[in-house]
This record gives structure tokens, C-alpha cells and sequence, in this order.
């Protein structure tokens, strides 16, 4: 009975540290979809910029 109970914390804890760190990657940094973009299109314009010199 003991082993049973230790597996359930054990794939209780598994699955808050799976979903906590899926909320990391999809930490929202305060910007709208639109200003999100723009600044993601500014960022590619000078990645560009440099892979052509």
C-alpha cells in the first residue's frame, strides 16, 4: 500500500513540475500580438541585415 501511495506524490509532483515549466516558456512579456510582431519583424530586418554583409 505504502508503494502505491508513493507513486501517486511521485507523478503528482512530475506532472506540477512539467506544468510549471511549460508556464515558463510561455512567460508573456507585457506585449500586445501586434507590438509582439513588429518587434519579433524589427528583430528578423537585422538578423537579415547582417547574414547579407
Amino acid at each position: 500500500m505504502t508503494r502505491n501511495n508513493q507513486h501517486e506524490l511521485a507523478r503528482q509532483k512530475n506532472m506540477k513540475k512539467q506544468s510549471d515549466s511549460v508556464k515558463e516558456k510561455r512567460q508573456d512579456d507585457g506585449l500586445s500580438a501586434a507590438a509582439r510582431k513588429q518587434r519579433d519583424s524589427e528583430i528578423m530586418q537585422q538578423k537579415q541585415k547582417k547574414a547579407n554583409e
